[in-house]
């Protein structure tokens, strides 16, 4: 049994190191991993990584906030909003079988990986100018994509990251960077609306709670660290690769 919780801190403190670094809440991943690796059933997966974003996330934001990559007021408008749509789309959770919501979030990762690859490797790089916007589109925009993303993220579990990543550089003009430290910022409020939702519904499990906050904690601030210092073409690279491979491993 104590050989188990290492393994799980462990591996969840490895992911969270990717997760910090890509600025992605990694709801996906860690279904895949509980899933797969530790045979949770997919329900309890989907609920207990979503609540555990709240806290993976503050870690890395925080983090990304101290390296200048958050937009404050952008963050928290499309976070608040979000928070309200995943605690709706939780509660419709429990409406999907279990075989049929592996494929839904396996469906909706592959989706995030596309989108991601397309906007970051054929659409040319917008450069942050997200102040020559008014405010009411900003409101708009973020109001619009906080909703999204939120709803999204609620109903299959998964962070929503890349959506909200691909938002914030085609609708509110933030540069990668930017974008992955803000996302780290608004996934805090979306992951605490759905995991109230997946409470609701009897869907978290507060044991494993706690393993899979210790490991992704601490990887999360070590990983937010190496944002502003790698190439480019490697912080694409992984935004797209880590939603794809963790639906692959959900297919399996």
């Amino acid at each position: 049994m104590e050989e188990k919780i290492v393994l799980i801190i462990l591996v969840m403190f490895l992911l969270g190191i990717i997760l910090g670094f890509i600025g992605a809440g990694g709801a996906g991943f860690v279904i895949a991993l509980l899933t797969i690796l530790f045979h949770v059933p997919i329900h309890t997966a989907l609920g207990t990584s979503l609540a555990g974003m709240a806290f993976t996330s503050l870690s890395g934001a925080f983090s990304h906030y101290r390296e200048g990559n958050i937009q404050m007021k952008i963050g928290l408008i499309v976070g608040v909003f979000a928070a309200f749509g995943s605690f709706f789309g939780a509660r419709l959770t429990s409406l999907i079988p279990a075989d049929l919501l592996h494929y839904l979030t396996a469906g909706m990762l592959f989706l995030s990986a596309l989108l991601i690859l397309v906007r970051l490797f054929i659409l040319k790089e917008t450069q942050e100018d997200s102040g020559r916007q008014s405010n009411l589109n900003i409101w708009v925009k973020a109001v619009v994509l906080g909703i999204i993303a939120g709803i999204l993220s609620g109903t299959f579990g998964i962070g929503s990251a890349p959506f909200i990543q691909i938002g914030l550089m085609i609708l509110l003009r933030l540069s990668i960077r930017q974008s992955v430290g803000t996302t780290m910022l608004v996934i805090i409020p979306l992951a605490v609306g759905g995991g109230l939702g997946y409470v609701t519904e009897g869907f978290v499990d507060y044991m494993l709670l706690v393993k899979v906050l210790i490991g992704t904690m601490c990887g999360a601030y070590v990983g937010a660290k190496f944002t502003n210092l790698v190439p480019k073409v490697i912080l694409k690279s992984a935004i797209f690769l880590t939603p794809a491979i963790a639906g692959l491993m959900l297919l399996f």
